[in-house]
């Protein structure tokens, strides 16, 4: 299978192992088109029987830094983030087993990005965080169903209502992460447990992965639906735009409910 490239998001293959690697530095925000050319090179590589694994990266000092609110690209449109999180779910759809690098910022929906990988190699310096109640509105990308699955409902109800940051050493302990190693190791031991899962029988292994994440894509669907329509409610609240603005000037929100 030849290499090849969308948009922002370029595809290298070594031996049996996909690099899809993002390529908006230094943050990866993403916005709509960014997601749909995501979704379709993972689709391209469903079809690939070259491909047996996958490794998500990112160029630059984070993974992903969520949507691109300062731009507002996540409220455009009459449905909102909708339009989002169909490509997401066309993400989670995808058949291949999934190896996420992380390093830097995880955060929003740079997290749920991250959570729909089977598997996440950290650097120590890696952030997980889901703050979007210091945004002013719900949480989004399937993370009300992805991260209490990953990390119960106990830790993920603690990120979710405090937008607290989770670092590398403590995503490992807490099942966040599956792999914790130096920075400049990250991309190579990501390709190397990639390379393991692509050792195995492809068949089975799809076979297996559809198994275990059997009802995801589901699930994803239902809970996006809910969380898009909570999204746009409160993009239009006072609070919202003063988180935004809150985020954007590194202090506590000043909110008042409304």
């Amino acid at each position: 299978m030849a290499d090849f490239q969308l948009g922002d998001v370029t595809v290298q293959m070594d031996g049996h192992v996909a690099l899809v690697e993002i390529h908006r530095p230094p943050n990866n925000h993403f916005d709509e088109q960014m997601l749909s050319d995501l979704a379709d090179a993972f689709e391209r590589l469903d079809k690939a029987n070259q491909c047996r694994a996958v490794v998500l990266a990112s160029e630059g000092k984070s993974f992903c830094a969520g949507a691109d609110f300062k731009h507002r690209a996540v409220e455009r449109g009459p449905r909102g983030p909708r339009d989002l999180y169909d490509h997401g779910v066309r993400l989670f759809a995808c058949q291949k087993p999934v190896v996420a690098a992380v390093q830097g910022a995880a955060v929003g929906g740079g997290l749920g990005l991250a959570l729909m990988a089977d598997f996440r190699v950290v650097s120590p310096e890696a952030r997980f965080a889901a703050n979007f109640v210091k945004l002013g509105i719900h949480p989004g990308f399937g993370l009300t169903y992805t991260l209490p699955r990953v990390i119960g409902i106990q830790r993920a109800s603690l990120m979710f209502y405090t937008g607290r940051r989770i670092r590398g050493k403590e995503a490992l302990e807490w099942g966040l992460a599956d792999l914790l190693v130096p920075a400049d190791q990250l991309l190579s031991a990501a390709c190397e447990l990639a390379g393991e899962i692509a050792e195995g029988a492809p068949l089975a292994v799809i076979s297996t992965r559809a198994a275990m994440r059997s009802g995801l894509v589901e699930a994803i669907r239902a809970h996006t639906d809910r969380e898009a329509a909570e999204q746009q409610r409160l993009f239009l609240t006072e609070d919202h735009k003063e988180g935004v603005r809150a985020v954007a000037e590194r202090r506590p929100g000043n909110f008042h409910g409304r």
